[in-house]
């Protein structure tokens, strides 16, 4: 890194200005894809939830519908935290950090974001308690929630060595996967599974 800071061109500032204002169009022209890219992804199809899913919290046994809290929209970060491990990823902590605090916004915006992992609660609780953190996070432990929603393997897909992630039959590279998932509640009165639709499958970067 030393070597490439020493190598690294100084101009004027009139200099870096042109090169500045050059890349800014680019940086525009990004941006209205982006837009563009954000627009056709919200217009696409939904899929209906239609199995009943009750995770393990602060407040009991909650359903999919439950954890709404009432708003219209649910957004989920499946966090990488197994039964068997003693703490959670450390990738997904850096992000639980980033997006932490985020709910009293979101809110304000008739959504709510939580967390979900497949380690006991109990454990969830006391990490969330060490790591600072005030989000909502559930357990996900006695469902097949994220296996359903392709974050999660079995032994013997891993072993087979491609199953469904990221859009596609591929090895993973872990038996665990980060990710979003998206929901749209209609109908708020009625807590039935089956007025559930899911807006964006479990996502991940495509390479």
């Amino acid at each position: 890194m030393k070597a490439q800071v020493n190598k690294h061109k100084v101009v004027s500032e009139a200099e870096w200005l042109k090169a500045r204002k050059k890349l800014l169009v680019k940086e525009k022209k990004f941006t209205r894809l982006q837009e563009e890219l954000g627009l056709e992804r919200r217009s696409l199809p939904w899929v209906k939830v239609t199995k009943d899913y009750v995770f393990d919290g602060l407040n009991g046994k909650e359903t999919l519908a439950d954890l709404f809290e009432g708003r219209s929209q649910l957004v989920i970060y499946h966090f990488m935290f197994v039964p068997d491990d003693k703490a959670g990823c450390p990738h997904c902590s850096l992000r639980a950090d980033g997006f932490n605090g985020i709910n009293v916004h979101l809110k304000h915006r008739d959504v709510t974001m939580i967390a979900v992992s497949r380690a006991p609660y109990k454990k969830l609780a006391a990490y969330k308690k060490r790591m600072g953190w005030g989000f909502k996070w559930v357990s996900s432990g006695d469902t097949d929630f994220n296996f359903d929603y392709h974050v999660s393997f079995t032994p013997e897909e891993i072993a087979a060595g491609k199953p469904f992630f990221n859009y596609a039959m591929q090895n993973p590279g872990h038996s665990e996967r980060e990710g979003h998932s998206v929901f749209c509640c209609f109908g708020q009165g009625n807590s039935s599974q089956n007025d559930i639709d899911g807006l964006i499958p479990p996502w991940k970067a495509a390479k």
